[in-house]
């Protein structure tokens, strides 16, 4: 009795989600998304790639730390932010209730991965993303190839 109760919560749960008018994440003035990829077995400067995009500017790290720490942030011009902002609209709603934090095995073959972190409403979640789709939820592909297709855009 207990399973089908606990079932019966969870689907009502998922349905009441699902039927929300607005899935996509909206970045207002105190939110962000940090977005970028990683490659250990990598030479150059595109090698760590991390951008921070809020409600009106776009940074990017200036220390280019593989572990994702110890970020530095400046401001890059509006023509850049004005190619990238729209990157929010496409982070699956999926992704803010994960309980997993990384998702396949992000560099583990040299293929790199992407790092990301959402803040909305006071609340942060971080990941890691493999490269290789077939080792990451299908959900997550559209907003892998916006992620590193921005990256490409800004580098541009």
């Amino acid at each position: 009795m207990k399973k089908l109760t606990l079932i019966a919560l969870l689907f009502i749960t998922v349905l009441n989600y699902n039927c929300s008018s607005d899935d996509s994440i909206h970045i207002d003035k105190n939110d962000y998304l940090i977005f970028g990829h990683f490659y250990g077995m990598c030479a150059g400067d595109g090698c760590v790639l991390t951008y921070k995009l809020t409600d009106d500017t776009l940074y990017e790290d200036i220390n280019h730390n593989y572990l994702g720490t110890d970020l530095n942030f400046k401001a890059l011009d509006n023509n850049t932010f004005e190619q990238v902002k729209d990157l929010a609209n496409y982070v699956p709603s999926e992704l803010l209730n994960e309980t997993e934090s990384v998702f396949g095995c992000p560099d583990c073959a040299d293929q790199g991965g992407l790092f990301i972190e959402i803040s909305k409403n006071g609340v942060v979640k971080s990941c890691r993303i493999d490269q290789y789709k077939n080792n990451v939820p299908a959900y997550l592909y559209t907003f892998m190839d916006q992620v590193n297709e921005k990256i490409q855009l800004i580098n541009n």
